[in-house]
């Protein structure tokens, strides 16, 4: 199924055949295509790249196809290797966490930092913790399988 052109986002390099590699809704996958291209929201004289999963639901484009700035795209995977960092140690606390410092870490970033830390609003979030832990062990061949190729980039750009 080809990326549409005509939306306001306009692709410029795309992966078509993501469903095929969605993670466990592999070949099942309402996700068609992910594409790096110009943000719907550009104005003139202004033009910013953004990432897109563009998702079908059989009959038409869904609107909850997502687009997100690259630096945005970018905190996400800081935020899951800074997670996937964090769990690979939790094991030593009761409920992953410590509940006395439910902070992570501080990521410094364009001069602040980014807060990465256990949402203790969640009512149920040692319930929840036990849960997030038990599925990145789960998906912990799609997860190592992605941060290889990632370490891999990296590293063939001088990261």
């Amino acid at each position: 199924m080809k990326i549409p052109t005509s939306l306001k986002h306009k692709p410029v390099i795309v992966v078509e055949d993501y469903s095929n590699i969605d993670g466990r809704q592999a070949y099942d996958s309402d996700a068609k295509g992910l594409s790096l291209g110009l943000a719907q929201w550009n104005e003139r004289g202004r033009v910013d790249i953004s990432a897109k999963v563009w998702r079908h639901t059989g009959e038409r484009w869904s609107r909850q196809s997502e687009e997100l700035p690259l630096h945005r795209v970018l905190d996400l995977a800081i935020l899951v290797l800074r997670a996937k960092l964090h769990f690979d140690e939790a094991y030593r606390f009761e409920n992953f966490y410590n509940p006395e410092n439910p902070v992570i870490d501080r990521v410094g970033l364009q001069g602040d930092a980014m807060t990465v830390e256990v949402c203790t609003e969640n009512e149920k979030i040692n319930e929840d913790m036990h849960l997030f832990y038990q599925a990145l062990a789960d998906d912990g061949e799609l997860i190592g399988e992605r941060l290889r190729t990632l370490a891999r980039l990296l590293k063939e750009m001088g990261y």
